[in-house]
């Protein structure tokens, strides 16, 4: 099994999370209702298990807690990947949400980058600040060593916008996480 156990604890957050490649159960709790439910739906369309626990310092805001939470998703993908071979490594999806339509693209490279494509009408979806959205896929994209594009192509609600987002990201890694029956997808022959 393609899993991954992440504790990380500092003076804003302590987050408790596992992930396991090729499913299971989900259960997210962020403090930060839109959060969860966009956790749930990414783990739900990309096929993912996840089990994720956080107590952050929402009191200031949910700046911490969104990024931390992306840091720690992103290693939890980089361990279960391992060397990264026998995956399709590319994959590439479109979302439709209502008005809003998302794209994804993702190389589980080994070479973290990330280009962010969106604008968001309203600034807040309930306790999330949708400017977090950005920062969540970078610190995610970077600590999973992978290379991702994101972008809302156009829409006009911040919440089917995001989701539609998260939805695109969960079913480009699971395309790219993909079993196959070869080593490593590379030239090089290491990513």
């Amino acid at each position: 099994m393609r899993t991954s156990v992440q504790y990380r604890k500092t003076k804003e957050t302590e987050i408790s999370l596992s992930l396991c490649l090729d499913g299971g159960d989900v259960s997210v709790s962020t403090g930060i209702g839109f959060f969860d439910h966009m956790l749930t739906a990414f783990a739900v369309h990309g096929g993912f298990g996840l089990s994720v626990e956080v107590q952050g310092d929402l009191l200031v805001d949910c700046h911490h807690t969104v990024e931390d939470v992306g840091i720690v998703l992103g290693k939890a993908f980089s361990e279960a990947l391992g060397d990264k071979s026998g995956i399709a490594r590319y994959g590439s999806f479109y979302i439709p949400m209502d008005e809003s339509l998302a794209f994804a693209s993702v190389d589980v490279s080994g070479r973290p980058f990330l280009v962010f494509q969106a604008s968001f009408p309203q600034e807040r979806v309930g306790d999330f600040d949708t400017c977090m959205t950005e920062d969540f896929f970078r610190a995610f994209a970077v600590n999973a060593g992978i290379t991702l594009h994101a972008r809302v192509e156009y829409g006009a609600n911040s919440h089917h916008e995001i989701e539609a987002l998260f939805k695109a990201v969960a079913h480009a890694m699971q395309l790219a996480v993909a079993q196959t029956q070869g080593g490593v997808l590379s030239t090089k022959g290491v990513l």
